[in-house]
């Protein structure tokens, strides 16, 4: 039963418009809903879990947890609002806690007791940003930090985002702003080099290639850019 975590860029400048007229954070949730619809049609899909967390702070950027269902992980979805900071380090700490808590209630995680290689539950987490600058109210950081410090119980039990059965993927929204632009510049869309990609790299993320939304599209270490 794999765990897909959706973590979506709900600060302010994912207000900004496409020539489409759309906003980044109604890109971002059409891309949610179409991954939803296209994964539902494998039938490996039967034991899909889905969380969704925001940017907000914790515990309230917990939008979806493993307790809600399916439509309320669609209410929460067609309900986000970008307003607030870009704190994208605060809230993939959040997102690894959120998993490990799951892990504790479940027993997936036996703490000194061992592991039981056969009671597996993978977790992905897909995260999609504008991959502007990090902002807290301290100021603009230059590097992506996670917190050591975490409200939600047993997050000091696993410290490290690093798990053989867990991955993070980021999609970093690279479309135009204002006006239309020519296709041969859809085509040469720079590799990505936003603060979350050296999370992905640590976390041992798979280069491929994804189907984007327009124009061409480069990876980095599991970083992709549309």
């Amino acid at each position: 039963m794999p765990i897909l975590l959706f973590l979506l860029d709900t600060s302010a400048s994912m207000n900004q418009r496409t020539y489409l007229g759309t906003t980044y954070l109604d890109i971002a949730k059409g891309a949610v809903e179409t991954f939803m619809k296209l994964r539902s049609r494998d039938p490996a899909s039967r034991g899909d879990r889905y969380m969704l967390v925001t940017l907000e702070e914790p515990p309230y950027g917990i939008k979806a947890g493993w307790k809600e269902n399916h439509a309320t992980f669609m209410n929460e979805l067609k309900n986000l609002q970008a307003v607030g900071l870009t704190s994208l380090g605060q809230a993939l700490r959040t997102s690894f806690d959120l998993l490990n808590l799951n892990r504790l209630v479940t027993g997936i995680d036996n703490y000194g007791q061992g592991r039981n290689p056969f009671f597996l539950e993978p977790a992905i987490i897909i995260a999609i940003t504008d991959g502007s600058k990090l902002t807290a109210t301290s100021g603009v950081q230059d590097e992506l930090h996670l917190p050591l410090n975490s409200p939600l119980p047993g997050s000091e039990l696993t410290k490290e985002p690093f798990r053989w059965d867990q991955r993070l993927f980021a999609l970093v929204l690279r479309l135009p702003g204002a006006t239309s632009v020519e296709q041969e510049q859809l085509n040469t869309v720079q590799v990505d080099e936003s603060p979350i990609t050296p999370m992905c790299d640590v976390t041992g993320a798979n280069v491929e290639p994804v189907s984007g939304v327009i124009g061409a599209k480069n990876s980095k270490w599991g970083c992709h850019q549309f």
